[in-house]
């Protein structure tokens, strides 16, 4: 079973960058997307996808344009949920979970703490309410959780750690809050499956050839319960996908 996450930086925008093809060509049984920037009242069935996958799944923010997550199955889940619960954290679109029988899939855009840090505070909160989610989850079922979590956690998942150690998706308080949630039961996938493998990056900035000299992030993870792990086969990152600023990511799961 293959799940892919991709932040698309705007669906529309993406539509237009031979997005249809790239889904073709991966060929995921089910794919989340991050940072859609549609509002409900204009969301369509993205209908060349209908006949493969007919379950579409849309959390839209209030602000038009803005954020928002999409799930993609082949399979259609048990149940759907929008949000966390929490109206304070669900007004931006940011959390989108499918259950499906062996776990509970949870396609997340993580808030930027932004220039300055000046969102940081409310960051740190959602970090909190956010990983408080995944484990009440995960006391039903194993977790999968994926998608831009902007932050780079460890010196190895950046090109330039020195330079960026207090920007937003560098900072010690954001990547202590990924490691309180990696603490909590989860897993890294990749990390797992390439552990001391510098130069993997999902996102680059579009200023300064930064893709083509690797300069990047990895912001993009799949995260799964402990528990589940021994059914991940594989986890990897499709860097050369064109589209969008990401690049997708992906794991592979046995069958049982």
């Amino acid at each position: 079973m293959k799940l892919i996450s991709w932040n698309v930086n705007g669906i529309r925008a993406a539509l237009k960058k031979d997005f249809e093809n790239s889904i073709k060509d991966i060929s995921p049984d089910v794919f989340c997307l991050q940072e859609t920037k549609v509002s409900a009242d204009v969301v369509e069935t993205l209908d060349f996808l209908k006949k493969e996958y007919p379950f579409q799944y849309w959390c839209c923010a209030e602000k038009k344009g803005y954020s928002g997550t999409a799930t993609f199955s082949k399979k259609e889940p048990l149940a759907i949920s929008y949000g966390i619960g929490k109206k304070i954290h669900d007004q931006e679109g940011r959390v989108l979970t499918t259950e499906y029988r062996d776990f509970y899939l949870v396609n997340v855009y993580t808030p930027n703490a932004q220039n300055e840090l000046k969102r940081l505070d409310y960051r740190q909160k959602w970090d909190a309410a956010f990983r408080s989610y995944l484990r009440s989850l995960d006391k039903s079922k194993p977790v999968i959780f994926c998608g831009d979590t902007n932050v780079a956690h460890e010196e190895i998942d950046l090109a330039r750690p020195k330079q960026n150690r207090k920007n937003a998706g560098f900072s010690d308080e954001e990547r202590e809050g990924f490691t309180k949630l990696l603490k909590a039961g989860f897993i890294d996938t990749f990390r797992a499956f390439h552990p001391d493998e510098a130069g993997h990056y999902s996102w680059w900035s579009l200023r300064g050839q930064a893709k083509a000299n690797n300069v990047g992030w990895r912001i993009d993870y799949f995260g799964v319960s402990e528990r589940l792990f021994s059914r991940v086969k594989e986890a990897f990152i499709l860097k050369d996908v064109e589209g969008s600023d990401h690049v997708p990511v992906g794991i592979v799961l046995k069958r049982r």
